[in-house]
C-alpha cells in the first residue's frame, strides 16, 4: 500500500513541479515523499525510480511522437546512438528515475537518522 501511495504520489507532485519549476525539482518532490511516507530504503528508492521511469518516458515518448521524431533524432544523432528514438526515451526515463531513487533514498535514510 505504502509503495502504489509513494509511486503515485511522487509522480504526481514531479510532474506538477516539472510545469513550473526546473527539471531537478523532481528531486525535491521524491525526497519530500520519502521523508514523508516511511518505507525502507530500498523500497523508496524503487518507488521513486519506477514512477519517475514511466513519467518521463511517457511525456519523453509523448513529445517525441508529436514532434514526428525531428528533435530527438538529432538528439540521438548527437548521442551516437543512431536514428534508435526508443533508446534515447529509454535513457531519458532512467535518468530521472536515478535522479528521483537517489533523492528518495536520502529522505527515507533522513527520516530514520538519529544524531548523537
Amino acid at each position: 500500500m505504502k509503495f502504489s501511495v509513494s509511486f503515485l504520489l511522487t509522480a504526481l507532485l514531479s510532474f506538477i513541479a516539472g510545469l513550473y519549476f526546473p527539471w531537478w525539482s523532481i528531486a525535491i518532490a521524491a525526497f519530500m515523499v520519502a521523508l514523508l511516507i516511511h518505507q525502507k530504503a530500498g523500497m523508496a528508492f524503487a518507488s521513486a525510480f519506477f514512477s519517475m521511469l514511466l513519467l518521463w518516458s511517457g511525456l519523453a515518448w509523448w513529445i517525441n511522437v508529436n514532434n514526428e521524431n525531428i528533435l530527438s533524432l538529432k538528439i540521438a544523432e548527437l548521442l551516437g546512438i543512431g536514428n534508435n528514438t526508443l533508446l534515447l526515451v529509454l535513457i531519458t526515463g532512467i535518468t530521472g528515475g536515478l535522479v528521483a531513487g537517489l533523492a528518495a533514498i536520502s529522505g527515507s535514510l533522513l527520516r530514520t537518522w538519529k544524531p548523537q
